[in-house]
């Protein structure tokens, strides 16, 4: 079942759970572009291939809020706000170590196709900024607030633990233990395409896991 946050002839905006692909990959898993074009053919009784544009992505293990386009015009639109930076992204993650002072990380990020990993290549990556702001801090754990700048592969997750931050949950780049990532698109801002009006969509994650810790700091952020 998709939790659509909105809809019209334009766009959708749904909650991607954790670990399904944003697109099919080499698991086969059922994933979440195929999930909404089944649910519009189905809804609207289209027939022939549905269109739904893809702009912006989220890691598997990552859950949290996204736009889909539903025309080709919406699509170009969004992409041009994406470029132009008007298009705004925030995530909640949970680090380890303490945090406490506001910060603009800016390093040079590189993939490697091979392993399908990111790494700090300062001599030939691509900049990358994001900003935090630490929240709270509980058992040697942190709650921030990310302002994605750039949207570099897997940015978030390598920038925090290049500061010797990993996000908790996060066995690829420092955290060992098989729980959940506890990195979360919160919150998207954008333009509509068509309208012109400010959209501006709010989703905290589910209150289980470390989250629990955080509870009450995340339920202000629902209420902002």
């Amino acid at each position: 079942m998709i939790n659509i946050l909105y809809e019209d002839n334009h766009l959708m905006v749904v909650e991607k759970p954790y670990n399904v692909p944003v697109q099919a990959d080499d698991s086969k898993d059922l994933d979440l572009l195929t999930q909404i074009k089944n649910y519009i053919k189905e809804k609207y009784q289209k027939p022939g291939n549905v269109y739904l544009g893809l702009v912006h992505r989220l890691d598997r293990p990552v859950g949290g809020i996204m736009v889909f386009a539903k025309t080709s015009k919406a699509a170009e639109r969004l992409s041009k706000e994406i470029r132009e930076k008007t298009f705004h992204k925030d995530y909640l993650a949970i680090v380890h170590g303490k945090l406490i002072e506001n910060k603009t990380l800016v390093d040079k990020i590189s993939k490697d196709s091979n392993n399908f990993k990111s790494y700090i290549d300062e001599a030939n990556g691509k900049e990358s900024i994001l900003e935090y702001y630490p929240l709270d801090y509980k058992e040697d754990l942190t709650l921030l607030r990310v302002h994605l700048i750039t949207g570099r592969h897997h940015q978030i997750r390598l920038q925090l633990a290049h500061q010797s931050h990993p996000i908790y949950g996060d066995n690829w780049y420092g955290f060992q233990e098989k729980v959940p990532i506890h990195l979360f698109a919160y919150h998207l801002e954008f333009i509509h395409p068509v309208t012109k009006e400010n959209m501006s969509f709010t989703l905290i994650p589910e209150l289980k896991d470390k989250w629990l810790l955080f509870k009450e700091d995340l339920k202000k952020l629902k209420e902002e």
